[in-house]
C-alpha cells in the first residue's frame, strides 16, 4: 500500500489535465453545416465580450477525446498508428467518420441514453436492450419518445420501451416531471402546490395539464403498461378554487378529451376489467379509445410547440459533447433562464427537426467543430473564462462504461487488437468488450455537477483483488506481460505512456518513471505493475480532457 501511495504521488505532480453571449448575425442558412454553424455563433459571442479561447487540442489528445465521445472507449494502439498515418488537414473527420459506423457508436450511444433516461435504474436488461436496438437501427429522436410514452408493444424490441414509464407508474408525480425534464428541458415540479415563485412560465395549470396525461397509467399483473378508461386531476389553487385539470401542454395548448360519456353500468363494467388486469395473469388488458399519452406525444411534436421537445435533445447532446449545456441546468429551459447562444440553439433544434430527428447527425457535427477541437489547456496569465462562452474544453469525468471499457482496452497487449480495417473481427471484439465492461460499470459512480471520485472508487483501486488479479495480472494476452518484455525503462515509460494515456510521456515524467523503475531491479515485475496502476487510478486517465 506504501508503494502504491507513493507512486501515486510522485506521477500526480507530472499529469498535465488542467484543473479544473448571445451572437447579433443572421440565423445561419440551413444549407450550413452543423460545424460552421456553431463555429460562426460561438465566435460572434467571443468577439462581442472580447474573450480570448485556446488553439486546437494536440492531435493525440483530440483522438482520445473524440475516441471517448463517440465510441465510449480510449483508441487502440492500433488505431493511434493509423490516425498519425492520415493527412492532418482531413484527421478528425476521417476519424469521425469511421466511428459513426463502428458498432462502439451504438453501445455508447445507448448507454448515455440509457443512463438519462432510467438513472435510478440503470441496469435494467430489457431497457438496455431496447436502447441499443434503437440506435443499431436509427431509430429517430421523435420516434423514441413516441415509444417509451406510448409503451403498447408486449412483443418484440419495443416492449423494452415499457420500463420508462413501468418504473415510475406508481408515483404519477414522477411520470410528469420526469417525462417533462427528460424530453422537454423543464422541471415544473415547484408549480405542484402554487404558481413558480421564481419562474413566471410555469402555473400550477401546467403542473396538472402534463399530470392529467398520466393519471390514467396503470401496470397489468403481466407487467405491461396501460390506460384506464376514465380518471381526471382536480387540484386546489392557492386561492381555494377547486378545478379540474385540463389536457394542457407547456405551452398553453389544450387537448380536448376525448373520453365517450359512459353510463354507470359501463362504467362498473369498465373498472372490473382493469381490475381484472392488474391482478389476473389470463386477463384481457381492454385499450380504450381515447390515450391521454398518445395525445401528449402528438401534442409536443405539433409544430407551433416542438420548439421544447427539439431544443431539449440538442442541448443535451451539446452538455454531453462539451460539458455544460448552452441552457444550464438542463431542466431549467424557460424564460428567466435564456441560453448562452440561443440563436445557436435555435439553428440546432431547427436543424434536428428538419432532418428527422436523427441524432448521429448533430453529434458528427459538433464533433468536427473547431469549437469542440479547442485544447482543455488554459495557459494565459489571465483568468479562465467562464464555462458557457465554450472559448477552453472543459475536462469531464468519464462514466460508469466509459471508464470500464477504457480500462478492458488499456490492460490489454496492444499487439492483439485487430487491424483498423478489419471490421468483423472488431465487431466480434466490441461485442465481447461490452460485456466484460458491463461488470465493471457497477463498480463506478454515474458522475453529476461537481464531481469528485468517490471513497467507494478509490478503495476499489487501491483494494479490490479485481485490479491486481485482472487488470494486473502477468499474462501473455496482457499490458504487464507486454511491458515487461521490453529492453530498457525508458521503452517501458513510453509505450505505457502511450497505451494508457494515449499520448507520448514529457521528459520529467520518462526521468521520474524509470527512476521508479530503476530503484530495485530485482523487483522489475512488480515495479512495472505499479507504475501501470498509478496511470489507472490516476486523474489523468479518469477525465476526458
Amino acid at each position: 500500500m506504501a508503494l502504491r501511495l507513493l507512486a501515486f504521488l510522485v506521477f500526480t505532480a507530472a499529469l498535465r489535465i488542467p484543473l479544473s453571449l448571445a451572437g447579433d448575425g443572421a440565423l445561419f442558412s440551413t444549407d450550413e453545416s452543423i460545424q460552421n454553424a456553431i463555429d460562426h455563433y460561438i465566435q460572434l459571442a467571443l468577439d462581442g465580450d472580447s474573450v480570448p479561447a485556446v488553439g486546437r487540442a494536440p492531435d493525440e489528445a483530440l483522438l482520445r477525446r473524440t475516441m471517448l465521445d463517440l465510441a465510449g472507449r480510449i483508441p487502440t494502439q492500433a488505431e493511434q498508428t493509423w490516425y498519425e498515418s492520415l493527412p492532418a488537414e482531413r484527421r478528425q473527420e476521417k476519424l469521425v467518420d469511421r466511428l459513426m459506423r463502428l458498432p462502439d457508436a451504438s453501445f455508447h450511444t445507448a448507454n448515455e441514453l440509457d443512463s438519462m433516461l432510467l438513472p435510478n435504474k440503470p441496469y435494467d436488461d430489457e431497457f438496455r436492450r431496447y436502447v441499443l436496438w434503437a440506435t443499431q437501427q436509427n431509430r429517430s429522436w421523435d420516434q423514441m419518445f413516441r415509444d417509451m410514452l406510448e409503451a403498447k408493444a408486449t412483443e418484440g424490441p419495443l416492449k423494452g420501451a415499457t420500463p420508462f414509464l413501468r418504473s415510475r407508474v406508481r408515483q404519477v408525480d414522477d411520470m410528469t416531471n420526469d417525462t417533462a425534464i427528460l424530453f422537454f428541458g423543464v422541471n415544473v415540479s415547484c408549480a405542484k402546490c402554487h404558481d413558480h415563485p421564481l419562474v413566471e412560465d410555469w402555473k400550477q395549470d401546467h403542473f396538472y395539464g402534463m399530470q392529467s396525461f398520466f393519471t390514467r397509467t396503470y401496470q397489468t399483473k403481466k407487467n405491461a403498461v396501460a390506460e384506464k378508461f376514465f380518471d381526471e386531476v382536480k387540484f386546489k389553487t392557492t386561492g381555494g378554487e377547486e378545478k379540474v385539470a385540463a389536457y394542457m401542454f407547456l405551452t398553453g395548448d389544450v387537448v380536448s378529451n376525448g373520453t365517450p360519456a359512459f353510463s354507470d353500468d359501463e362504467r362498473k363494467t369498465l373498472e372490473e376489467k382493469v381490475r381484472n388486469a392488474e391482478q389476473k395473469d389470463d386477463s384481457e388488458v381492454p385499450v380504450p379509445a381515447f390515450s391521454p399519452r398518445k395525445r401528449l406525444v402528438e401534442l409536443a411534436l405539433l409544430d407551433q410547440n416542438d420548439t421544447f421537445f427539439s431544443k431539449n435533445i440538442a442541448n443535451r447532446i451539446w452538455a454531453r459533447m462539451m460539458g455544460v449545456g448552452l441552457v444550464n441546468p438542463l431542466d431549467q429551459m424557460h424564460s428567466g433562464n435564456p441560453p448562452s447562444h440561443p440563436e445557436l440553439l435555435d439553428w440546432l433544434a431547427r436543424d434536428i427537426k428538419q432532418n428527422g430527428y436523427y441524432l448521429p447527425r448533430l453529434i458528427r457535427g459538433i464533433t468536427l467543430s473547431e469549437t469542440y477541437a479547442r485544447s482543455s489547456e488554459w495557459t494565459s496569465a489571465d483568468e479562465r473564462p467562464p464555462s458557457h462562452y465554450f472559448a477552453v474544453a472543459q475536462s469531464r469525468p468519464l462514466t460508469p462504461h466509459q471508464l470500464a471499457t477504457s480500462l478492458r482496452i488499456a490492460v490489454r497487449n496492444p499487439e492483439n487488437w485487430p487491424a483498423v480495417d478489419a471490421d468483423d473481427e472488431w465487431k466480434r471484439e466490441r461485442d465481447s468488450l461490452e460485456n466484460q465492461a458491463n461488470g465493471w460499470a457497477r463498480e463506478f459512480e454515474q458522475p453529476s455537477e461537481n464531481f469528485q471520485v468517490a471513497v467507494d472508487e478509490a478503495l476499489f483501486f487501491n483494494n479490490n483483488s479485481r485490479v491486481q488479479d485482472d487488470l494486473l495480472r502477468d499474462s501473455g494476452d496482457s499490458l504487464i506481460g507486454y511491458l515487461k518484455t521490453l529492453d530498457n525503462n525508458e521503452q517501458v515509460v513510453t509505450r505505457l505512456w502511450q497505451i494508457v494515456l494515449n499520448r507520448s510521456p514529457v521528459a520529467e515524467e520518462i526521468h521520474a518513471a524509470t527512476e521508479w523503475l530503476q530503484r530495485s531491479e530485482d523487483n522489475r515485475l512488480e515495479n512495472i505493475r505499479q507504475l501501470a496502476w498509478t496511470l489507472l487510478a490516476g486523474p489523468e486517465f479518469r477525465f476526458n480532457h
